[in-house]
């Protein structure tokens, strides 16, 4: 029997599309990625390893996908961006919701799109929820339910992470093992689930928990060191704000009402908009460094999780082109299915 396809919601103009209940992650599989903490230096090397693949680049970023929202993603430049192909990037005005579920549809459609013109398929980027519903598929959910969410919002405020991850582990002891304890966002989207659904989110999610070996697929993973990642992304926050991230954000609110909850989300942006309101800009400063490395330490936890990453540890004085080649060695054996 042939399993037909049927959309279930449409999302952003694009449709998304269920199979058996689970979005497919088959077109991806056999794709390249490359992926790793924020300001790590996957731009300069995703570059480089598109040229000698003949690659089309698709953007593995939650926050790139809005438009005018530049600096403080550190999108590519225009100059890269029409040297290499670059796709789902600028797709979403920056006042709308955008899904895993939306980004999983739309980067299935760019994968057949870049292989009908014969080229290969590199993903770069550092969204680890991305990467792993490219991998292993996704059960949809449902949709974000904003009013409860901001009741959960409110007992976090009240009671703290613990409370709300102590009432996980009763209603989810499953979600609750496998979901760091101050990992907010992910606490509060289970019990959301479990208080729309009656039904544990991990009963819906263990084909997104089935690994695939390393061998099996082309995911690298950089990484500095610690004390080396934190002073680059200090740099990066330094040079964001110097290009003009407090206008660029300035410039967004005059435009539209406000930002989505899930543009918000987007590391400096939310400290922007309190600066605009309160002035200092040595406090904005600090805290968007702050956060930056917070997202970080979470974004290479989340990569160790996955079984997929094989890691090339990046030293100050590496050659873009040795560690390509590297990466290129790695990934040459591994056959299309």
């Amino acid at each position: 029997m042939v399993a037909i396809a049927v959309p279930i919601r449409i999302c952003c103009g694009i449709a998304v599309w269920e199979r058996n209940n689970v979005i497919e992650s088959l077109p991806a599989k056999n794709c390249w990625f490359l992926t790793g903490a924020t300001a790590v230096g996957k731009t300069r090397i995703g570059l480089a390893m598109a040229r000698r693949l003949h690659a089309e680049i698709i953007s593995l970023d939650s926050m790139a996908i809005y438009q005018g929202m530049d600096i403080g993603t550190a999108k590519p430049t225009s100059d890269q961006q029409a040297e290499i192909p670059h796709h789902l990037i600028d797709i979403v005005p920056p006042d709308q919701e955008f899904s895993v579920a939306c980004y999983l549809e739309a980067a299935h459609a760019k994968i057949e799109e870049i292989r009908r013109r014969g080229n290969e398929v590199l993903f770069v980027g550092g969204t680890p929820l991305y990467l792993k519903g490219l991998l292993r598929g996704l059960t949809p959910g449902p949709p974000a339910n904003w009013k409860l969410r901001e009741e959960i919002e409110a007992e976090v405020a009240k009671h703290g992470p613990q409370g709300l991850y102590r009432r996980l582990e009763q209603l989810d002891p499953v979600a609750a093992s496998q979901i760091h304890p101050h990992d907010t966002r992910r606490l509060i989207r289970a019990v959301e689930v479990f208080r729309i659904t009656g039904v544990p989110i991990s009963h819906s999610q263990m084909q997104f928990e089935e690994e695939i070996p390393a061998e099996d697929c082309r995911v690298f993973a950089l990484r500095r060191s610690r004390e080396v990642q934190y002073e680059r992304i200090n740099e990066r926050v330094d040079q964001m704000l110097e290009r003009g991230l407090v206008e660029e954000v300035r410039s967004l609110i005059a435009d539209i009402e406000e930002l989505s909850r899930t543009a918000r989300q987007a590391v400096g942006y939310q400290e922007v908009l309190e600066y605009l309101e309160h002035g200092d800009h040595e406090i904005m400063t600090a805290k968007i460094k702050t956060r930056t490395r917070r997202f970080a330490k979470r974004q290479e936890t989340w990569f160790r999780s996955l079984s997929e990453c094989r890691y090339f540890d990046l030293e100050d004085d590496c050659q873009v082109d040795d560690i390509v080649e590297q990466i290129l060695e790695s990934g040459e054996n591994i056959q299309r299915e």
